[in-house]
């Protein structure tokens, strides 16, 4: 894996979760799908004896010691292809060329739909406690006193699970005085209740031959206990089993930051609420269970008015507090049968359990829209807003996720298409208004990827003399059964900045181009006017991008005039348009006003 790449998957790691990574005390690597190293975290890159950079593009499994990479590589190559998780005990090459031994755990971590799973890759050195345990098997008899020197709890079992011998850190795990010199209990009847049955199935998997492992936990006072049980066969001269040796580790702090990674893995970092990913997996989670009770299940889709606007006048800062203060209002009036997150930018979503109708999702709604009618103060300054809201239910809308979200959102987008604030209720017709906006959409991305834009130029008369004093390009195209079409039939797309641009820049380029043929045949040449839609200016460069293919096709600018309608002086953004037509007016284009009258601009912004 190269180092572009790697990086690539670094950059979606976010601050919190690197800092978890580098703080688990063990060897962590994070591995793509396919297997590819592209992380190493602190203590890796300090045992492993590189630099982060060297990391990235390091083959790990060169890291193996080569009697243990045959095992490796087997349980490994089963592994992968079916996203299971694999323990293996190898040898690691440490930067000194020596190797040590490490428990080497792998599992594969699900992201949600827009960001890839990798593999989670913790190796825990066990160095001594392998040492330990091979020369236990051969000394268990002459090492009484040594065993007593380890932190990690050991057990000689018999076949029957009777204890043969504890340590001294395996009596204060289960509570065996250490004056206590015979054993002989029972080792299954000392575990907590919740774990016995796996540590019985354990015990009877290493009385056939086979070292088995299982987590386990135990109550010392006030503080709960994690451990990592290990259950190896001795063998006699014949091969049969003879006794069993468990060895307990404490794997406390190792739980509690894997426990601390979950967190940070289905939680917003800026609000607190769940996130994306989180919201998801418990939306799929209440549908399956109301599909089971056959009950109602509301879904709300919110979105700030105008949040761009709060950021690019009082800063990001205000933004980010904007939206910490809405979450624990929102967090702090919904009842408890619901469930809040914040999807991403501006965006939360809401699932409210149980409904009895749908005028219970409305009120609920109408309460949530209330938490910005009292504004947020933020360093002196008061912020207002206001939020849309569309809301679906379950089964009534969709009987799965996926498309209750999207009708939801279709409610959301129908109510900001009408004006926002407020709520809406999805329905029907709804959908085939998305449909046919879908479809429109659609075709217009058809004329554009096909070059099928002509311009049709309408003539200016001059009535006193009759003369023809300018042409106004109309935009039109031609399908295959030679029907010419008019804007009209994809007005959708001028709702659109990236469509509405491709067909801007389109219609320019042929205008512009059939200028240039006219000027070379030397016809005496009149003025035409474009439309110019109001999403084109949002991006403020229409009159840099005008310009800049005027210049390109050697068109004087006093013969190109730009038309807008008198609306696009009263939308959000209109002093991009502003600025805009005063650049162009300033290089000699014209500027007109189509459908004056219609509106209600002010005289002063007209003149402006």
């Amino acid at each position: 894996m190269n180092l572009a790449s790697s990086l690539q998957f670094i950059h979606q790691m976010n601050e919190t979760q690197q800092k978890v990574f580098n703080s688990i005390p063990s060897l962590v690597w994070l591995l793509t799908e396919q297997g590819d190293a592209y992380f190493f975290n602190k203590i890796s890159q300090e045992y492993l004896g590189f630099h982060e950079s060297e990391s990235l593009v390091k083959e790990w499994m060169e890291l193996i010691h080569l009697d243990d990479l045959d095992v490796f590589q087997s349980e490994w190559s089963q592994a992968l292809p079916l996203k299971s998780q694999i323990q293996v005990e190898c040898r690691l090459k440490h930067h000194t060329g020596a190797y040590r031994w490490f428990l080497v755990s792998a599992k594969f971590v699900e992201q949600c739909s827009d960001q890839a799973g990798y593999w989670f890759v913790n190796s825990v050195d066990i160095h001594e406690t392998k040492q330990f345990q091979q020369n236990l098997v051969k000394y268990i008899h002459a090492q009484t006193n040594m065993l007593d020197t380890s932190v990690d709890c050991i057990k000689l079992l018999e076949a029957d699970g009777s204890l043969l011998h504890v340590n001294k850190s395996g009596c204060a795990a289960l509570n065996i005085p250490e004056s206590h010199h015979t054993f002989g209990m029972k080792w299954i009847e000392l575990l907590p209740s919740e774990i016995r049955t796996k540590a019985t199935r354990a015990l009877k998997i290493a009385l056939q031959g086979k070292t088995a492992r299982f987590r386990g936990m135990s109550e010392n006072g006030q503080k709960i206990q994690y451990w990592d049980n290990l259950l190896t066969p001795i063998l006699n001269d014949q091969g049969q089993t003879e006794c069993v040796l468990c060895m307990s580790r404490d794997v406390t702090a190792q739980r509690e930051t894997e426990m601390r990674l979950r967190i940070a893995s289905e939680l917003d970092e800026l609000t607190g609420l769940y996130n994306r990913r989180f919201f998801k997996l418990q939306l799929k989670r209440s549908l399956h269970k109301h599909k089971a009770n056959k009950k109602l299940m509301g879904l709300m889709l919110l979105d700030l008015d105008y949040f761009k606007h709060v950021n690019d006048t009082l800063g990001h800062a205000a933004g980010d507090h904007l939206l910490r203060v809405l979450s624990k209002r929102i967090e702090n009036i919904l009842p408890e049968n619901t469930f809040v997150a914040r999807l991403g930018g501006d965006e939360f979503a809401v699932v409210v359990n149980g409904i009895d109708s749908e005028s219970e999702l409305e009120r609920i709604a109408l309460e949530v829209g209330k938490q910005l009618d009292a504004p947020i103060t933020y360093a002196g300054n008061l912020i207002n807003g206001s939020m849309s809201i569309g809301c679906a239910i379950y089964p009534r809308d969709s009987k799965d996720s996926v498309n209750l979200m999207k009708c939801a959102d279709t409610a959301l987008n129908d109510l900001k298409a009408t004006g926002r604030g407020g709520f809406r209720m999805f329905n029907q017709h709804m959908q085939i208004a998305a449909q046919n906006i879908a479809i429109q959409l659609n075709e217009a991305r058809h004329i554009i990827r096909d070059d099928l834009i002509i311009p049709f130029y309408q003539p200016k008369v001059r009535l006193s003399d009759c003369k023809v004093v300018g042409f106004e390009a109309l935009l039109r195209w031609q399908t295959s059964d030679h029907q010419v079409h008019s804007p009209s039939n994809v007005e959708q797309a001028f709702q659109d900045y990236a469509l509405a641009t491709k067909i801007s820049d389109a219609i320019q380029n042929k205008v512009f181009k059939d200028m240039s043929i006219w000027m070379e045949q030397g016809l005496e040449i009149v003025p035409v006017s474009i439309n110019a839609a109001p999403v084109e200016f949002l991006k403020d460069n229409y009159a840099e991008r005008l310009l800049h293919r005027l210049n390109l096709y050697k068109i004087p600018h006093h013969l190109i005039e730009i038309e807008i309608t008198e609306h696009i002086l009263d939308d959000r953004g209109s002093d991009y348009v502003v600025r805009a037509l005063n650049l162009l007016k300033q290089h000699g284009v014209r500027i007109a006003l189509d459908d004056f009258g219609t509106g209600h601009s002010s005289l002063t912004r007209l003149r402006d």
